[in-house]
C-alpha cells in the first residue's frame, strides 16, 4: 500500500464518456500533493483496475455501471480535499456538461430529433453494456451511427450492421474514434480541406496520417468513414467495410477510395476484391504486414500509409527527403545503435514495424504485424496504446505523459541510439504534444540518442502542424515528412 491517504467519492447515476472521464482525471493528478486519481464509471473491469491500483474500497466497491466514481490517493487530508475540489470543478465545467458554447443539450435522442429534424448521424458514447441498445434505437430512426463505445459484443456488432445494411445506413464502430463526415473532423481526427477522395479505415491513427498527408500535398477528402477495429475479421466479415465502399462508389463527388486496415481475413479480403472489382472506381489499399493480394485492375496494394495517400493523389510513392536522413546522420553516433521505436498511434506502430522488415531487420514488439520477427538484436517498437499502457490512465494521444517513462528510460538506456516517437495532432488529442516531448528531453542530462519523429496533423489543427515541427527541431529532433519516412530513416542508419 502506499503512504499518504485515500478516499473515493461516487456519484450515482452520473455518466461522462471515457474521453472526458480522462481529461478530468489528468487535471486532479495534476493538483499538489496528489500521487494518484482516477475518475471512471463503476463497472465490473473498472473496479478491478481500481483494487489493482489499491484505489477500491466499499463506497466504489457497491458503484454500478451508470455510477461514477472519484479515487483519490493523497500525501494528506488537505491534498485530499483539494483533489475532490477540482474534480468536482471539473465535472460541473462546460466541457465535461458538454455546454460549451451551446445554452441547450438534449437529454434523448427523441428531443434531439425534434430539435434537428434534418439530422442523419448520431454519435453514441456510453457504457459498453447500453451501447449496442442506443445505437440500435438511432439506425430504427434512420440515422448512420458513429459508435465511439468500446466493450460491445461480437454477436452486438454483426446485428446492428446487418440492420444498417439493411437499412442503407452506416453503422462505424464499435470503438470507432475517427471519422470524417462531409468534411467535419468528428473525434480523434484533423482539419483537412474538402476534396474527392474517400477513406474506409479500420485504424483511427490510419485514416488520420492518410488523411493528412493528401491534404498536406494538396489534396481533400470527401468522406473519411471509420470501420472498427473488427469488421475486417472473419466474423463479421467486412460487413460496414462493404457498406462504405458502397456508400463512397454511388457518391459521384468521389473519385478514389483508399481502404486502410491491418491484414484482414482471407476470405473477408476475397469478398473485398470482388466488390472493388465491380466498382468504376479507383482504389487503393493498404492492410499493413500484408501479403501482396490478387486485386483487380482498378486496384492498387500499398505497404505503407504515406504511398497509399500518394497513389491516391494519383503518384507513385516518393522517398523520404534526402535532408532527413543527413540531419539524422549527424545526430547519430553510430554506436550504440539499437532502436527504441515509442508510439501513441497503434497503426503507426505497425506501419513502422512494415518498414523494418521490409529492410530485413528484426525487432521485439508488444503488438507485432505478420512477418515480425525477433532476432535478439534490440530493437524494439511499443504501442504506448495498448492495453498494458492504458489500464486506468489516459490513452497518450491525449495524455502523452504515458510516454515520459519509456521515453526516459530509452534515453537513459546506454544500448539505445535511436529513438523513433510519433506526434499526433487534431482534435481530441492533447493541445501540446510536442512541448510534452520536448520538457522530457530537455531534463536528460547525458547526451541523447538521436531522436526522430513524425508529426501527423496539419496547420489547421488547434495544435498548429508548423509550430510543433519547430519546437521538435529547435529541440535537436529530427522531423521527419511522415511516419513511414521516420521509419525508413531509422533503417537507412542502421544499414551505414
Amino acid at each position: 500500500m502506499s503512504a499518504g491517504v485515500a478516499a473515493t467519492r461516487v456519484r450515482a447515476g452520473f455518466y461522462l464518456d471515457s474521453v472526458a472521464l480522462m481529461r478530468i482525471s489528468q487535471t486532479v493528478q495534476d493538483v499538489a500533493g496528489v500521487s494518484a486519481a482516477s475518475l471512471m464509471m463503476g463497472s465490473r473491469s473498472n473496479r478491478e483496475l481500481l483494487r489493482d491500483a489499491n484505489l477500491l474500497d466499499s463506497a466504489a466497491e457497491a458503484a454500478g455501471p451508470n455510477d461514477l466514481v472519484i479515487a483519490v490517493r493523497a500525501d494528506d487530508e488537505h491534498a485530499l480535499r483539494a483533489a475532490f475540489d477540482a474534480a468536482e470543478a471539473a465535472l460541473m465545467g462546460p466541457a465535461a456538461s458538454g455546454r460549451e458554447g451551446r445554452g441547450w443539450n438534449p437529454r434523448s435522442l427523441e428531443t434531439g430529433l425534434r430539435a434537428l429534424p434534418g439530422a442523419n448521424l448520431a454519435i453514441v458514447s456510453v457504457p459498453g453494456r447500453f451501447a449496442a441498445r442506443e445505437a440500435r434505437r438511432a439506425l430504427e430512426r434512420g440515422l448512420n451511427v458513429m459508435l465511439f463505445s468500446d466493450n460491445v459484443g461480437i454477436e452486438e456488432e454483426i446485428a446492428l450492421k446487418s440492420l444498417a445494411g439493411a437499412r442503407g445506413l452506416l453503422m462505424m464502430g464499435p470503438d470507432c474514434g475517427t471519422a470524417i463526415v462531409a468534411g467535419a473532423p468528428i473525434g480523434f481526427a484533423n482539419d483537412v480541406p474538402r476534396g474527392d477522395i474517400g477513406l474506409i479505415a479500420a485504424s483511427g491513427t490510419g485514416l488520420q496520417e492518410v488523411a493528412c498527408l493528401i491534404a498536406r500535398a494538396g489534396g481533400g477528402i470527401r468522406h473519411g468513414i471509420g470501420v472498427g477495429g473488427r469488421d475486417l475479421g472473419a466474423a463479421v466479415g467486412g460487413a460496414m467495410t462493404l457498406s462504405a465502399i458502397d456508400a463512397l462508389d454511388r457518391d459521384e463527388a468521389t473519385e478514389r477510395i483508399v481502404l486502410i486496415s491491418k491484414p484482414p481475413d482471407p476470405e473477408t479480403a476475397g469478398r473485398i476484391a470482388d466488390r472493388i472489382a465491380a466498382s468504376s472506381k479507383r482504389f487503393t489499399l493498404c492492410c499493413i504486414g500484408m501479403d501482396p493480394m490478387d486485386l483487380p485492375e482498378n486496384a492498387r496494394q500499398t505497404t505503407t500509409l504515406r504511398d497509399a495517400a500518394e497513389d491516391a493523389l494519383a503518384g507513385a510513392g516518393s522517398p523520404e527527403p534526402a535532408r532527413t536522413l543527413e540531419n539524422a546522420r549527424r545526430k547519430f553516433r553510430g554506436e550504440p545503435s539499437s532502436v527504441r521505436g515509442l508510439f501513441s498511434g497503434g497503426s503507426l506502430c505497425a506501419e513502422a514495424q512494415a518498414v523494418l522488415v521490409a529492410a530485413g531487420i528484426g525487432f521485439a514488439s508488444n503488438v507485432p504485424i505478420p512477418g515480425a520477427a525477433d532476432t535478439g538484436s534490440g530493437h524494439r517498437l511499443i504501442d504506448l496504446g495498448a492495453d498494458e499502457y492504458t489500464r486506468g490512465r489516459p490513452h497518450p494521444m491525449i495524455e502523452p505523459a504515458v510516454r515520459d517513462a519509456p521515453l526516459k528510460e530509452a534515453l537513459a538506456d546506454p544500448d539505445v541510439g535511436i529513438v523513433l516517437v510519433d506526434v499526433v495532432l487534431g482534435h481530441g488529442s492533447h493541445e501540446d504534444p510536442a512541448g510534452a516531448l520536448v520538457s522530457v528531453l530537455a531534463a536528460h542530462e547525458r547526451e541523447a540518442p538521436a531522436v526522430i519523429a513524425s508529426v501527423c496533423g496539419t496547420d489547421e489543427d488547434p495544435q498548429n502542424r508548423a509550430a510543433q515541427v519547430e519546437a521538435l527541431r529547435e529541440a535537436g529532433v529530427v522531423v521527419a515528412e511522415s511516419n513511414a519516412g521516420a521509419a525508413e530513416t531509422a533503417a537507412a542508419l542502421l544499414r551505414d
